[in-house]
């Protein structure tokens, strides 16, 4: 029965495609601004890192909810979707998700693939996009020290019990690791290659998806010219392997911006240069990066909003004569007092929204941006995530509701309704 009701979706979507044609993609163009068709694409999206584990019939999986949180943040006018395609090594480790995608390099859970596909299908239903990214330099998916593990290279020091500074010397051997390098390009072509279950078609034909990612937060991990050298050449080589498969979408890195780069601006002018990278991309953490503390969070304000733009500039100024977009794909702000549940007080936040989205359009340093992160319809079961609870917005080694913008914040989904109006206003829409 399941097979005869997938045959009879991949019909229907097939018929669907026949008329689409490549303007469903988006595209940057000589003027450096992305379009979507003749249409100026701006937008407003968010990060829903855990969409292809919700779409799966497996553990995690609740594609019912699936379906309501897109028919939510569609009302919001939210369009863009950043997804993780992830993740990888072993399924018990703490603060690491669950399911895990890659059980073994190459070896898959086709039950999450087809959660893949299922989630790239209902956003061409409702015509949203999507950016995938491929890797991570955390631990909370697995990325570089999954990869480092398969390589022989000894177990990846665990953050959350022997510290961040061993893990990331640990980590800091990928960008030098051909072998561990190899199998994260194993895991590229695999996806980017893929054909979806449910609609027939190859994922480089999907209108779905607007870019491909190389990995969340790529970093090298070391300051030294040699880590530096690698780190860039391994993301021009990602970026030219994702284009050779998928001429069709828009390749980014899922940097930090200076800050994911050893603080060195030019190294990530450098990887942004690369004529296979299409766009921009920049992360914004003003309490992780201790512009702000508990204590602040609301009248330290005017010196957030300061420094933040001091940080977004100077990308957007090397965008400007790079003639590419550039995109804040991930910003947060806690909850006054550092609150946690649905609907608690976000006064501060809500002041940091509006200042971040004030700067999206057209003629703005941003062209586009993803908050973080959409914890949507559910209240998490504990502050600490645990293995069969609901996903939020906030990956297993984070609070849960600590970054997650949830239905019930009802202030800060208004602010958010208003700005992604903005940019879908159809007095920009022009052909060129």
């Amino acid at each position: 029965m399941k097979n005869l009701l997938y045959g009879a979706l991949a019909l229907i979507a097939s018929a669907a495609f026949a008329s689409t044609t490549p303007d469903k993609f988006v595209t940057v163009r000589p003027d450096g601004n992305f379009y979507c068709a003749d249409t100026l694409y701006t937008y407003v999206g968010t990060n829903l890192w855990y969409g292809a584990i919700l779409g799966s019939e497996g553990t995690g999986g609740d594609r019912s909810r699936l379906c309501r949180e897109l028919d939510t943040l569609q009302s919001l006018g939210i369009n863009n979707l950043r997804v993780m395609v992830g993740a990888e090594g072993r399924d018990s480790l703490p603060c690491h998700i669950m399911p895990v995608l890659q059980t073994a390099p190459g070896v898959y859970n086709d039950t999450l693939l087809i959660g893949l596909d299922y989630l790239l299908y209902q956003l061409e239903q409702r015509d949203m996009k999507a950016v995938l990214y491929l890797n991570n330099a955390w631990e909370w998916s697995g990325g570089y020290g999954a990869y480092l593990e398969w390589a022989g290279y000894g177990p990846a020091p665990v953050p959350a019990i022997d510290g961040y500074r061993p893990y990331c010397e640990y980590v800091a051997q990928f960008v030098l690791s051909d072998s561990a390098k190899a199998l994260a390009a194993r895991h590229v072509r695999a996806i980017v290659s893929r054909t979806n279950s449910i609609t027939g078609r190859p994922y480089t034909l999907s209108p779905a998806i607007m870019a491909w990612q190389i990995a969340n937060e790529p970093r090298a991990f070391a300051p030294d010219s040699l880590h530096k050298e690698a780190f860039a050449r391994w993301i021009a080589s990602q970026a030219a392997l994702i284009k050779s498969i998928d001429p069709n979408h828009l390749v980014s890195t899922g940097s930090e911006g200076r800050f994911g780069c050893e603080y060195d601006i030019d190294l990530w002018r450098r990887i942004h240069l690369d004529p296979n990278i299409d766009y921009g991309i920049i992360h914004l953490w003003p309490y992780n990066w201790r512009w702000a503390d508990s204590t602040t969070l609301l009248t330290g304000l005017d010196t957030v909003r300061q420094y933040s733009l001091d940080y977004i500039l100077p990308h957007a100024e090397m965008m400007r004569a790079a003639v590419k977009p550039l995109v804040l794909e991930e910003f947060g702000y806690p909850r006054d007092g550092m609150g946690l549940a649905p609907g608690s007080p976000t006064e501060a936040r809500n002041s940091f929204y509006r200042f971040v989205l004030g700067l999206v359009g057209e003629g703005k340093p941003l062209a586009g941006c993803n908050f973080w992160g959409w914890g949507g319809l559910v209240t998490p079961a504990s502050d600490t995530w645990r293995p069969g609870q609901p996903y939020t917005g906030d990956p297993a080694q984070e609070p849960q509701g600590l970054y997650s913008v949830f239905a019930a914040d009802t202030a800060t989904t208004a602010i958010i309704r208003q700005a992604a109006r903005r940019c879908v206003s159809p007095s920009r829409a022009r052909t060129l």
